[in-house]
C-alpha cells in the first residue's frame, strides 16, 4: 500500500512509555502525529520536547475510556486531517492476584485496555471505510498469550482485544485495512513498579525499539502486511 506522502497518525496513550516513543518515531519519519491521553499536562511536556528537536505533533488530550469521549476527539482530528493510522496504546494494569483486584481497578483495566481501543476503532472505521483503506495498529500484549499470574484482569483484556481484532481484521480487508496486533514482552515502562524496574532493566525492552517495530509495520508497502508480530526480550520474558 503506497503512503501518502504525510499520512496521519493518530496514537493514543501517547504521554508516557511505548506511546510517548512512538510519537518521536512517527515525527522523525514526516507524518502527521496526533497525540492522546488523559495526561493532558504530559502531552504539553511531550510537545514542548518535540517541538525543541524540531519535531511537530498536535495533542488531543482524551479519556480512551469514555466512547463521547473518544467520538469527540476523532470529529476534531478528522475536520482538519485525515488519518490513515490508528495506533491503540492506551493501557493500565495492576499487579495483584485476583482475589485482591478491586472492582473499581478491574473496570479500570477493561475499560482503558478493551473497550476504549474498541470505541476508537469504532470511530475511526467508517473514515478508513470512506477513503479506501488505513492502517489499525493495536499494541497487545504477550500475556494475550502466555499466562502471568498477578495479571488477570490485564490478561482478560488483552485476550479480548486480540480476538475482536482478529475477526475485525478479517471483516474489513475488503477495504484494504490493515490490521496488525503487536505483542511486546516485559518492556521498560512506567507501566512497572521502580523496584522491578531497577533489577530488570537490562533484561527488558526498551520503548525506543517498540516505537520502531510500530513505524516499520506502518510503512511496509506493497500486498504485504505483518498480521501478528511477538517480540520479546532476547533473554526470553521476565
Amino acid at each position: 500500500m503506497t503512503k501518502e506522502k504525510r499520512a496521519g497518525i493518530w496514537l493514543t496513550g501517547a504521554s508516557s512509555g511505548i506511546g510517548r516513543a512512538t510519537a518521536k518515531e512517527f515525527a522523525k519519519v514526516g507524518c502527521d502525529v496526533f497525540v492522546s491521553a488523559r495526561r493532558t499536562t504530559e502531552l504539553e511536556r511531550l510537545k514542548k520536547e518535540l517541538t525543541k528537536e524540531k519535531l511537530k505533533i498536535e495533542t488531543y488530550p482524551c479519556n480512551i475510556a469514555s466512547s463521547a469521549n473518544v467520538d469527540q476527539v476523532v470529529k476534531k482530528i478528522s475536520a482538519k486531517h485525515k488519518i490513515n493510522c490508528l495506533v491503540n496504546n492506551a493501557g493500565v494494569t495492576s499487579f495483584k492476584k485476583a482475589e485482591d483486584n478491586s472492582i473499581p481497578e478491574i473496570n479500570d483495566i477493561i475499560n482503558t485496555n478493551l473497550l476504549g481501543s474498541i470505541y476508537a476503532i469504532k470511530y475511526i472505521l467508517p473514515h478508513m471505510i470512506k477513503d479506501g483503506g488505513g492502517t489499525i495498529i493495536n499494541i497487545i500484549s504477550s500475556a494475550a498469550k502466555k499466562i502471568f499470574t498477578e495479571s488477570s484482569a490485564y490478561t482478560a483484556s488483552k485476550t479480548g482485544l486480540l480476538g475482536y481484532t482478529n475477526v475485525l481484521r478479517e471483516e474489513v480487508r475488503k477495504h484494504n485495512i490493515r490490521v496488525i496486533n503487536i505483542h511486546p514482552g516485559a518492556t521498560e515502562t512506567p507501566m512497572w513498579s521502580q523496584d522491578m524496574r531497577k533489577e530488570n532493566s537490562e533484561r527488558m525492552m526498551k520503548s525506543e525499539e517498540i516505537a520502531r517495530l510500530i513505524v516499520w509495520a506502518f510503512l511496509q508497502e506493497g500486498n504485504i502486511v505483518a498480521e501478528d508480530i511477538d517480540v520479546k526480550p532476547i533473554e526470553g520474558d521476565l
